[in-house]
Formats: structure tokens, C-alpha cells, sequence
């Protein structure tokens, strides 16, 4: 128990640094935890604790203990709304209450990470937060796809989180070195490529670098890439998981809802739902970080502005994949789009319009009725 010291009524702050551990805590959360206490002036003891899943109406809650069903707060979800956020698994933050009057999530911590994508209606979405490493599984089946991995790339890199790619299946990939060896070259050189077996105890070994006491992990891909299977291995639980369909190997929704999982040396995971879309919420230079061998290629270009794409003396277009390239320039657009104002994107349709209507014209007095 740790008395605030405040100027008002003193509250208590209940804390166990050595409880709180087993479910991600580090110096730096514990500090963002006591400052976020001290804002607090009513008469209640609070606890730390972490969302492990969040269900329409509910949270649950995890103090190191025991897993707690709760209520946000409805001025907390209110305060959030205001600034486009929402709360999301992974999430550190201040409940009160108890067994018998019920649990109430009171502030979230400012996470030191957030993965976010954007919805169909281009509203921010949140995925997970205080991640400090993705794993991105991609099935060596239909499910190989390497512009939607530099998506995923793309996103993580934003966020400040490290990325390492999981070729899952490999057992049942008769040419699976053939494939890592593909995604190497692919991809930057410092993103870690392994092709794996999900059932294989001995991806515990293989993760360890990423898996100390502490630690957060996630799992992001397709549905049927093996995600979830792989969480039953790292973390010892039982998890429903499905096969792929006969017809396309594509994957089931086995995973419908985000979740926190433990693992035996202390870290945590969180699997995810397949995406059946990843629309990117990042600028130009967060991109940048996912594509960093094209931004240093472009500084040889004979122009400055090079778009590497018809220009003469293009560094990049000689030494970058094509796919890779167009894919880049595919994200870019995106990410412009994203970028526009209101008024961007009125000026662009109508400069759209125009053009179109120009065209029409042109091609109406070459070919008169």
C-alpha cells in the first residue's frame, strides 16, 4: 500500500511491482502508473491493473492476480472519444471497487505504444497497445503475400514497435528455405525472418530474444496463418483453433476478439482476429521507416524530386524489386490521401472532374457522330 501524499483527501495507491510483472509491467509503466494516481483527489484505493479483453459493454481485467470483469467509466470513455482514441487490449490504467459493489476502469495510462488502422469509414481503430514486439505470421500457402507483409511492416514501424516475420507451416512447405530466403531479400535487413512450425516447442527457444519477463508480444495476420495455434505453444493454453478451408487455404475466423495471453517466462501476447483489411494510418515519413533502403537509394537519383518512376539516373528504380517499388508508391498514395483536409480532397475531385471532362471532349471530336 502506497499513501498519496496530496494537499486533499489522501488516497491509496495499491501496488505490487513483482505481481504486476507477470502481466507486462516495467520501470517505466510503473512510473506513468503512480503519476497517473496522483491526479486522483476522492476518498478510493486504486489498483494498476491491464486489459486483457474488451467486450461491448465490459472490460476484462487483469492485476497480476486474477482476471476481474469491469466498467469503464463513462467520462473516461467520453474524455477518449474527444481526442479520437479509444481503449484497447493491452491498455494499463486505475480501476476501484469491489466484489461485491463491482469494478470501475477510472483512466487509462497514456500508452507508451499504440497500433491503430483505419476503418471503412477511415476512422482510427484501435488494434493493441504497450506492444514492444509484432510477430507477423504468413502461412508458406495461398496465404503468401508479400505486399500485404510490408503493410503490416509499414504499420509496426509507425508505431515504434519491432517487427519480426514468422513464416508459418513450413513443415508443410516442401521448399520453405527457398521462401525465407525470398522474404530476406525482400525486406530490410534488420527485420528477423524465421520459418516455423506453430506446434513446435521449439519456437519457444527460437523467441526468446523477444520474450523476457516483461515483455509484450503480438500476433498479426491473416486469418488461418497459425496465430493462434502458435499462442497455444508459447503460452501453454488451450485456444480453439480451425484448419484452413479445402478449396482456397484460406482462413477461418477462429480468433474473433483480441486477447492477453501469459507465458510461462513472463512475457505477454496478445492474438489477434485475422484482418480482412489493413487500411495504414501514417504520413510520409512514418512510411519512410518500413522502406528505408529507397529512401537511401533516392539520395543517389539524378533528380531530387525523382519519383522513380519514367525519370532517367533513377538509383532506385535499378536496385528495388519492382513489386516492392510499386507497392511503396501504392502506400504513399494512401498515405497522401490520408493526409488531405476536407478542402484537399474537394480541390482533388474537382481537378478529377475536369480532367475527365477534358478527355470526353478530346475524344468526342476525333470520333464525331
Amino acid at each position: 500500500m502506497y499513501p498519496m501524499n496530496l494537499d486533499t483527501t489522501p488516497i491509496m495507491f495499491n501496488f505490487d511491482y513483482a505481481t504486476l510483472r507477470l502481466i507486462g509491467l516495467t520501470p517505466a509503466i510503473a512510473n506513468q502508473l503512480h503519476a497517473l494516481a496522483s491526479n486522483f483527489t476522492e476518498d478510493h484505493t486504486l489498483q494498476a491493473a491491464r486489459i486483457t479483453e474488451i467486450h461491448r459493454d465490459s472490460l476484462v481485467l487483469h492485476n497480476g492476480n486474477t482476471l476481474l470483469q469491469a466498467r469503464a467509466l463513462p467520462r473516461l470513455l467520453d474524455d477518449l472519444k474527444s481526442e479520437q482514441s479509444n481503449l484497447a487490449v493491452g491498455d494499463w490504467g486505475l480501476f476501484i471497487g469491489s466484489p461485491e459493489n463491482g469494478y470501475r476502469f477510472v483512466a487509462r495510462m497514456p500508452p507508451l505504444t499504440h497500433l491503430a488502422r483505419r476503418n471503412s469509414k477511415e476512422r482510427l481503430q484501435p488494434l493493441a497497445s504497450n506492444i514492444d514486439t509484432a510477430l507477423l505470421v504468413m502461412g508458406l500457402d495461398n496465404d503468401f503475400n508479400l505486399r500485404r507483409l510490408e503493410r503490416y511492416l509499414a504499420l509496426v514501424h509507425a508505431a515504434g514497435v519491432t517487427p519480426v516475420v514468422l513464416l508459418s507451416k513450413a513443415d508443410q512447405h516442401e521448399n520453405a528455405a527457398a521462401r525465407q530466403a525470398e522474404v530476406e531479400q525482400r525486406l530490410s535487413a534488420n527485420v528477423p525472418v524465421f520459418a516455423i512450425n506453430g506446434l513446435s516447442l521449439t519456437n519457444t527457444d527460437l523467441l526468446a530474444p523477444w520474450m523476457s519477463a516483461g515483455q509484450t508480444l503480438i500476433l498479426l495476420g491473416s486469418s488461418g496463418a497459425g496465430k493462434s495455434t502458435l499462442t497455444n505453444t508459447l503460452t501453454n493454453s488451450a485456444q480453439k483453433t480451425n484448419g484452413v478451408r479445402a478449396g482456397d487455404e484460406r482462413g477461418h475466423h477462429t480468433t474473433t476478439s483480441r486477447s492477453l495471453h501469459l507465458c510461462p517466462g513472463g512475457a505477454c501476447i496478445i492474438d489477434t482476429p485475422g484482418l480482412r483489411s489493413l487500411q495504414l494510418n501514417l504520413d510520409e515519413e512514418a512510411l519512410s521507416a518500413s522502406f528505408a533502403d529507397i529512401d537511401e537509394l533516392a539520395e543517389a537519383c539524378q533528380f531530387r524530386d525523382c519519383s522513380h518512376q519514367s525519370e532517367p539516373g533513377c538509383a532506385v528504380r535499378i536496385a528495388v524489386d519492382e513489386d516492392r517499388l510499386k507497392n511503396y508508391q501504392k502506400l504513399l498514395r494512401e498515405s497522401q490521401r490520408i493526409q488531405q483536409t476536407p478542402l484537399d480532397k474537394i480541390a482533388a475531385r474537382a481537378k478529377w472532374k475536369v480532367l475527365v471532362r477534358s478527355v470526353k471532349e478530346r475524344d468526342s471530336l476525333k470520333h464525331p457522330h
